[in-house]
């Protein structure tokens, strides 16, 4: 079983995608499922360590695949709902799940749950950490620090900083970082992807202005170069 895995069943489809890159950039592995019959046909092939699970779905609803679920397996499950009824919450703790989060909710208080709901299954659930000199990179808590001190970073920077580690001392064509950062069908423009490098500069580098470690490579794109 991969200890990162996760399946999200939910028929919105850019929820869903939303959910799993923020959890693919904090070191987990995400599945999607749109319906019931593409999450069966999902936990068929593989183990998962958590399962988010919306109640309204085309072809059944969340309660029933939480009880087939239950019937062989104790895997976390937490429901993610726009219904918000007393009796909704009663009957998805009655069949077995584990933690109930009504829609509309914080990238912040899903990731914090899914978090808690780890710890409290198997124990000390522990996630990549990296960096570069003094910038450490917390994929759990998406949190950075230099030299001890926060630094504050916008979503789309620590995904383009932690996906730039990820492939440190490799030259990153542009295309390539847009892609993996912004997403495939992403219409996004190369200086879009420049002004993000600028910050991250500015926020990460002693002398942005002559970088020791978020380096331009020319005709091509971008490395993160840490040799230390």
């Amino acid at each position: 079983m991969d200890k990162n895995r996760i399946l999200i069943v939910d028929d919105e489809e850019e929820l869903a995608g939303i959910i799993a890159e923020m959890l693919n950039g904090c070191g987990y592995d995400a599945d999607i499922a749109h319906d019931a019959a593409a999450a069966y046909a999902l936990l068929a092939k593989k183990s998962y360590k958590l399962i988010l699970l919306d109640i309204n779905l085309p072809d059944s609803t969340g309660f029933e695949i939480c009880s087939e679920i239950r019937r062989v397996s104790g895997v976390p499950v937490i429901f993610a709902s726009a219904r918000k009824t007393e009796d909704d919450r009663i009957v998805s703790y009655d069949i077995g799940g584990d933690d109930y989060l009504e829609k509309p909710y914080s990238m912040k208080e899903l990731l914090s749950r899914i978090n808690a709901a780890m710890r409290r299954a198997y124990g000390s659930f522990t996630h990549e950490s990296t960096g570069f000199g003094d910038v450490v990179i917390d994929t759990a808590t998406r949190t950075v620090t230099k030299a001890g001190k926060p630094v504050t970073l916008a979503q789309r920077e620590f995904d383009l900083l932690t996906y730039l580690c990820r492939n440190k001392n490799t030259a990153v064509p542009k295309d390539k970082i847009i892609s993996e950062v912004w997403g495939t069908f992403a219409e996004v423009e190369p200086s879009t992807l420049t002004v993000h490098i600028r910050w991250l500069r500015e926020k990460l580098e002693d002398d942005p202005a002559s970088p020791r470690y978020i380096k331009t490579v020319w005709k091509l794109g971008y490395m993160l170069e840490d040799k230390e």
